[in-house]
């Protein structure tokens, strides 16, 4: 049976091992990127549980994250918002 150099088949098989590797380590990647969007998934159904709640003592209000001061919104706010 015909066969091919073995310097080709080494380059073949170290090519071929090559992208295995590659493949190996998307796969990790893809895993991990799985795994960080549920995380971030379950973080954003806590913030909005939070917001609720703060919303229920506060009412509606715009935060700043940096000083923990408040504004209200009022409705013609809202109102601004929708257009």
């Amino acid at each position: 049976m015909p066969k091919i150099k073995d310097e080709q088949l080494e380059k073949l098989q170290e090519k071929v091992n090559q992208l295995n590797q590659i493949q190996l380590q998307i796969g990790s990647i893809e895993t991990q990127k799985h795994g960080l969007l549920h995380q971030s998934s379950e973080l954003q159904d806590g913030l909005k549980e939070f917001q609720l709640e703060l919303e229920k003592e506060y009412g509606t209000i715009t935060i700043n994250l940096a000083d923990g001061t408040y504004e209200e919104i009022t409705e013609e706010d809202e109102s601004d918002k929708e257009d």
